[in-house]
């Protein structure tokens, strides 16, 4: 383990690591709650539209695919309000387009190796200009998500509840759906486009299954995001695996188990 630190891009792995583990979960707890787990998979799309344009015109894609995924959120909210009762529909109507402008711009993207990254992750590859984005970034998540806290919690559990309490509830949608496509931006450099989504997800729903209060699920959450990723981190290390990857079958795997052991538990009482 310590040897593995000698390194500096092991370190800015760590801490990168350390950061997610930390936001991710203050934006999937909200996800898993209001059951719109279509929009990780929407704006993952979206970041990877975002990679390419950066990739083409050659700047970096962690900027382009930030600037792009906002855009997308901010597309997301309008189009909810032209369809009331059906917000799904934003989501997939913007996670369609993109998956569509995607496969367009394969075409103008010169080699594979630079694109598989983003795709699958390669968060050892984090350079020091990228930290100093992703420290930022998760900052900028943690202290708003912290700000309306206890709007996010409450549009969570009952949205029509919050707004007859006097919550602007367009604006804290607004502002969520923002964080969400700065976490997945960031997510998608390090975790991987394809599987970032997840990340968000998996965590959550391992906290949830030990029933705790909506706080102590965030924190064990971000506890078990944070095992997660170190353990794929290391087995990645000296397995030579994709760390995304490794990172995405641990946290299944261990997901299954909980699910698994409580069944068991259950039975057994």
């Amino acid at each position: 383990m310590i040897s593995i630190l000698q390194y500096d891009f092991m370190q800015r792995a760590f801490i990168v690591s350390a950061l997610l583990s930390i936001v991710m979960p203050l934006i999937g707890i909200v996800i898993v709650n209001k059951n719109i787990s279509v929009i990780g998979d929407a704006l993952s799309h979206t970041s990877l539209v975002g990679v390419m344009f950066g990739v083409i015109i050659g700047i970096n894609p962690v900027i382009t695919s930030i600037l792009i995924c906002m855009i997308a959120s901010i597309l997301i909210e309008y189009l909810r309000s032209k369809f009331p009762g059906h917000s799904s529909i934003s989501t997939t109507i913007v996670m369609s387009f993109s998956i569509g402008l995607a496969s367009v711009l394969t075409d103008f993207v010169k080699g594979a190796s630079n694109l598989e990254s983003f795709l699958f992750g390669s968060i050892v590859a984090v350079a020091k200009d990228e930290l100093l984005i992703v420290v930022l970034l998760c900052l900028i998540v943690f202290l708003f998500s912290t700000y309306f806290y206890r709007e996010l919690q409450y549009i969570s559990f009952d949205e029509e509840g919050a707004r007859v309490s006097g919550i602007n509830v367009k604006l804290v949608n607004f502002i969520f759906t923002i964080l969400t496509a700065i976490t997945i931006a960031v997510g998608s450099r390090t975790i991987g486009v394809m599987i970032i989504s997840s990340m968000l997800i998996i965590p959550v729903a391992c906290a949830i299954q030990l029933k705790k209060s909506y706080f102590k699920t965030i924190v064990i959450s971000s506890i078990l995001g944070f095992m997660f990723m170190i353990s794929g981190l290391i087995l990645s290390y000296y397995l030579n695996l994709k760390p995304g990857g490794t990172t995405i079958i641990i946290a299944t795997l261990t997901l299954i188990l909980i699910i698994i052991f409580k069944d068991k538990k259950r039975i057994l009482n």
